[in-house]
């Protein structure tokens, strides 16, 4: 992977970057999106953000030898703590994280988020925990995508801030409204493998008894989310 060539994942999350928009990359790594971004027009400025000493330096690096410093500011420093006022930022990109620790950036940096128009995320693991931020901040979530790469499935999700309250179902919040409508292969295919797991954790716990009031509770709640599933694969 380089920033002629991303890997499925980030070349799916840099196709929502359309319009010359000024970004900031929250965990850049290699600085591959933005470089991506700057080369092919669809972002006029963007900055590359790292908290770690080793992939700021490796950012710095490539930056440098593909000529882009002036279009692409590498800086140090945790989560959207790097974003001035002055950047006008209006699209910001947090990929390759956890859920909880996407939500935990937003929340800790919410006042960075003031101007910004766009949020695109890809959380590894906790989607839902991104939607149920979204719902309580009042970002509207405009398009998901969800797919595989070397055997993974990742969720991307889009949001714009919307000026109405944004009201989720229990079952958008855990499956994702655009991905419930769309119900593509892959979808059905993690949702299926989730139940088939949960499933079989019961069949583990059930099968040591007596059975703790612990693990009675974690039963019924794998059992509501099995549930869940079988409703909306129905």
């Amino acid at each position: 992977m380089n920033e002629e060539q991303l890997s499925k994942r980030l070349e799916k999350v840099a196709s929502y970057i359309t319009n010359n928009e000024r970004i900031a990359d929250i965990g850049s790594d290699h600085a591959y999106l933005p470089c991506f971004a700057i080369k092919n027009k669809t972002a006029s400025f963007a900055i590359a953000g790292e908290v770690v000493d080793g992939p700021f330096k490796s950012a710095q690096k490539q930056v440098r030898s593909l000529g882009l410093t002036e279009q692409i500011d590498v800086r140090k420093g945790n989560g959207l703590a790097i974003i001035e006022k002055e950047d006008a930022i209006d699209t910001i990109v947090i990929a390759g994280m956890g859920g909880t620790l996407i939500r935990t950036i937003l929340e800790e940096g919410a006042t960075k988020l003031s101007g910004v128009s766009k949020l695109i995320l890809q959380p590894n693991i906790a989607t839902w925990q991104l939607r149920e931020w979204s719902e309580k901040n009042n970002w509207l979530i405009t398009s998901e995508a969800i797919l595989r790469e070397d055997n993974k499935i990742y969720e991307i999700i889009v949001l714009e801030p919307s000026e109405k309250p944004v009201v989720w179902t229990k079952q958008e919040v855990f499956f994702g409204p655009c991905l419930i409508k769309e119900q593509s292969a892959i979808f059905k295919s993690k949702w299926h493998h989730e139940a088939k797991t949960w499933q079989n954790i019961i069949q583990t716990i059930s099968s040591n008894q007596p059975i703790s009031d612990e693990n009675q509770a974690k039963i019924r709640e794998l059992e509501h989310k099995i549930a869940l599933v079988e409703d909306v694969l129905k």
